[in-house]
């Protein structure tokens, strides 16, 4: 079971009662922007039962971000393995989150995602982690900027996922970070 903690959070497994923030998470259009639909209540809550019924390889888990000074959950996030060969690397690990979007703005998705990589490169030992976003979705993008990752003009694709209905969400860019540039990273910011 994975335990991440931050200055402001605490990411922990999700729970029985997460299902609420899972649902709003699955149904907010503001949230969905990019996304090509929103579930009912009935189809978050199967896949809410999904996720929770499944064993996470170990450091994998879908974590809820829990303030810690008032204990509510605001999002989920997660490393996760993507299948999205060719466009990804067979075992690429990639990174994400959902806020609620009334605590949008705050920095809460940097805090994560940055606790995020260090759980991945620290404690998991991955060689790489990725992030993906429709290309045109400047709050993920701009998150995955902040926390240190780079784009990849090359790797931009059209996401097989995405109906022809919506061409508008096909295009993704690709974000990377490998492990070497997160140490280089981490040592460079103890010497200042």
């Amino acid at each position: 079971m994975t335990i991440i903690e931050t200055p402001r959070f605490i990411l922990r497994p999700c729970r029985e009662s997460d299902r609420e923030l899972f649902y709003e998470l699955s149904s907010d259009p503001d949230v969905l922007e990019f996304f090509p639909f929103r579930r009912s209540r009935k189809d978050a809550d199967a896949v809410f039962d999904m996720i929770s019924g499944l064993t996470p390889e170990d450091g994998f888990d879908l974590l809820a971000l829990t303030l810690k000074q008032s204990g509510e959950p605001i999002g989920l996030s997660s490393l996760s393995r993507p299948k999205l060969e060719p466009f990804l690397p067979e075992n690429a690990v990639e990174i994400g989150w959902r806020l609620s979007a009334g605590h949008w703005r705050q920095g809460y998705a940097s805090e994560a995602g940055l606790a995020f990589l260090r759980h991945g490169f620290e404690t998991l030992k991955l060689d790489e982690i990725v992030s993906i976003a429709v290309h045109n979705n400047h709050r993920a993008l701009a998150v995955m900027q902040r926390i240190g990752m780079r784009p990849d003009p090359a790797g931009t694709f059209d996401h097989p996922d995405i109906p022809a209905t919506q061409p508008q969400l096909k295009r993704h860019a690709l974000y990377r970070l490998g492990a070497a540039e997160w140490r280089q990273r981490q040592m460079q910011a103890t010497e200042r």
